[in-house]
């Protein structure tokens, strides 16, 4: 069986920035955790939690840990604990939330679900460009495409390529989006 899901960044517009993927049902949540990773071009630097609700939820899904801050609600294991055993028909949206400083909440929806027996998760579409690890949540990423599209020759522009190791007259675009290079790196997952 597989899963095809739609995961969009919430807080992003102009462009939205999503990925419609198909995954195997029998993959755990922390291979989930490596497939968002790779189709919105994270590089895995910090935590990272599923859960159903942004405050008070009843499901959370991590990497647990002793330092875990008492969330009410005991932590189920990312590394055991199988997708088709959290999507039901009663439960068809979760979040995932990855860097608690930046706080990226990825809106996840169950689109359809097939008995075709994939092996390895595939991207299928998707929009925008991934905000760049440490970029200051949604702020700061809304911040940054203002400086490219407002004032690309700028100094702050030439601060902001330094810092996402661009050429001096390289362009960035919240547009990018290239789904064969996306398909080939889900191929390490």
């Amino acid at each position: 069986m597989e899963y095809q899901f739609k995961i969009q960044i919430k807080g992003i517009s102009k462009p939205p920035v999503w990925r419609k993927v198909i995954i195997p049902a029998n993959f755990t949540f922390l291979q989930f955790h490596s497939v968002i990773q790779t189709v919105f071009g994270w590089d895995d630097y910090h935590l990272f939690e599923f859960e159903d609700k942004e405050y008070q939820g009843s499901i959370r899904i991590a990497i647990p840990s002793e330092d875990d801050f008492d969330f009410g609600v005991k932590t189920l294991d990312a590394s055991k604990i199988k997708l088709s055993k959290i999507f039901t028909d009663d439960i068809r949206k979760l979040l995932y939330v990855y860097d608690f400083g930046d706080n990226w909440v990825h809106e996840i929806t169950l689109e359809a679900v097939s008995d075709n027996k994939r092996k390895e998760a595939i991207c299928l579409s998707g929009k925008g460009s991934c905000p760049p690890e440490d970029c200051g949540g949604c702020y700061g990423y809304e911040e940054m495409k203002n400086v490219f599209r407002t004032m690309p020759d700028s100094e702050e522009a030439g601060e902001y390529r330094d810092w996402l190791g661009l050429e001096k007259d390289e362009i960035w675009s919240a547009d990018t989006f290239n789904l064969d290079e996306i398909n080939a790196d889900l191929k390490e997952v």
